[in-house]
């Protein structure tokens, strides 16, 4: 940061962004008479916080049917700790339940996927540890679901600021065992609470299905988003609307598609040339 700074002498305007209050400016940012403006006093959007109420200690199977109430929409299920997401991810995949993960402990390439397939649909949920509850972008998330109770009131704001954002609405549920305290920052911001057992399973709406392309080639090979549509729409022979996000990366691209076209399409492309370069294709 010192360094980009430095080398935009010219630049007279500066926005720093952040979630909390307590952020302190650095010097090298250079700021001589700072303007603070504070969202949290607008009224664009709004965050509801609601617990679910179990009399279970193991709260897989209240996850499951917290997930079934809360019907097929974008969000993150928050865990404290690596070893307990893997359970979790364990228990999801073996309920057949569509889920990404996002750690630490997972390699860049697969983390970056993992947000790929998220971004453009092809998985409705991501499950992650206090690595995802800031500085990414993951654009309309519809609700954020807190399996462990964060350890600390920042954390707890960092998590929830995933929804609820650009004057949209969102919902943060805190998993909560009938015998668990919440602490103070959470209790007090708590508006309803929800026997677990008394929940109805949601009116799943069909939703189209999503998969996720790799292409490879990108910036590098000067390919460009309107490239990509232009060869899918011509070599694969698809309709505008079977055409979801591209994301291009500087070697390496990513689009999402219909889920039932997916296959064919990579046969009808896979080996071919995208501008001057011969790209494989494959279902992420």
């Amino acid at each position: 940061m010192t360094e980009i700074i430095q080398s935009l002498p010219s630049v007279q305007q500066r926005i720093l962004t952040s979630a909390t209050h307590d952020a302190l400016i650095p010097q090298f940012v250079g700021l001589q008479k700072p303007i603070y403006i504070n969202h949290l006093q607008e009224d664009g959007s709004h965050l509801t916080i609601k617990a679910i109420l179990s009399s279970e200690k193991d709260k897989l199977q209240p996850l499951k049917k917290a997930l079934e109430f809360i019907g097929p929409q974008p969000g993150i299920v928050f865990c404290n700790f690596k070893d307990a997401l893997e359970r979790v991810s364990a228990f999801l995949t073996e309920n057949q339940i569509p889920h990404e993960s996002f750690h630490g402990g997972m390699e860049q390439m697969d983390r970056e996927r993992a947000l790929i397939k998220f971004r453009n649909g092809t998985t409705q949920l991501l499950l992650a540890t206090d690595l995802a509850a800031r500085g990414l972008d993951i654009p309309e998330i519809k609700f954020i679901l807190h399996y462990h109770i964060p350890l600390t009131e920042k954390e707890f704001t960092h998590r929830n600021g995933r929804t609820a954002r650009m004057n949209r609405d969102g919902i943060a549920y805190i998993l909560q065992w009938k015998e668990e305290i919440l602490p103070d920052f959470i209790q007090e911001t708590v508006v309803e609470s929800l026997d677990i057992d008394e929940l109805p399973a949601a009116q799943s709406p069909s939703l189209q299905k999503w998969q996720t392309l790799y292409i490879s080639g990108g910036r590098r090979d000067k390919i460009s988003k309107g490239d990509i549509a232009g060869f899918l729409l011509k070599q694969g022979h698809i309709q505008k609307e079977q055409l979801g996000t591209i994301e291009v990366k500087q070697d390496s691209c990513y689009v999402g598609v219909h889920e039932e076209i997916a296959e064919k399409l990579v046969q009808k492309t896979n080996n071919s040339k995208l501008k001057t370069k011969k790209v494989r294709i494959s279902v992420v």
